[in-house]
């Protein structure tokens, strides 16, 4: 198996700075806007960005938690068993500015799958999505992310692994990894 890293822990904290910064500009220090991430793996990221945020504006910020497997458009095919986590939206999502975080963007599906989810909460004002790694060149959904870490090439025959602390690694690491 082939790795070519693609972010240690001190790119990873630079990365996070900008995208924060961005949301602040764009978000007027959460009165309005949300954070939702996305299961399994970008609750993960998700927290990490919520963290630095909320010490930059002293405040809690809005926070929840959505699973799309009952949302996904080949939920009825899928002939393995699924394995569901928990979604926690503990608020209206009626006016309010979504911001969806995920680790990676792929194929869109799950992207797609989360803004329907998202639809059972409420009617927000906007739906914007913040991606760890944006992989090009693999979309079967037109969905683009607003904010973006790192956009990279990839081809099917590679996966793109995230090694984050708050999953329990000991550094934050994200790969590239070839898989045949």
């Amino acid at each position: 198996m082939l790795k070519r890293l693609l972010f240690d822990s001190k790119n990873l904290n630079v990365t996070v700075s900008r995208l924060c910064n961005q949301l602040l500009e764009n978000h007027n220090h959460f009165q309005n806007s949300v954070i939702i991430g996305l299961q399994p793996r970008g609750i993960f990221f998700a927290q990490r960005i919520i963290n630095e945020i909320e010490k930059q504006i002293a405040k809690k910020i809005q926070k929840g938690y959505l699973d799309t497997t009952f949302y996904r458009d080949d939920y009825k095919n899928n002939r393995k068993e699924l394995d569901a986590k928990e979604t926690s939206i503990p608020f209206s999502l009626d006016e309010k500015n979504v911001i969806i975080v995920d680790d990676v963007l792929f194929t869109g599906r799950t992207v797609r799958s989360a803004m329907e989810g998202i639809i059972n909460f409420g009617r927000p004002n906007k739906i914007e999505l913040l991606v760890l790694i944006d992989r090009k060149f693999n979309r079967e959904i037109p969905i683009e992310a607003t904010y973006i870490g790192k956009s990279v090439n990839t081809i099917e025959s590679q996966k793109v692994l995230v090694n984050l602390k708050e999953q329990g690694y000991k550094n934050d690491k994200i790969w590239i990894v070839k898989t045949n």
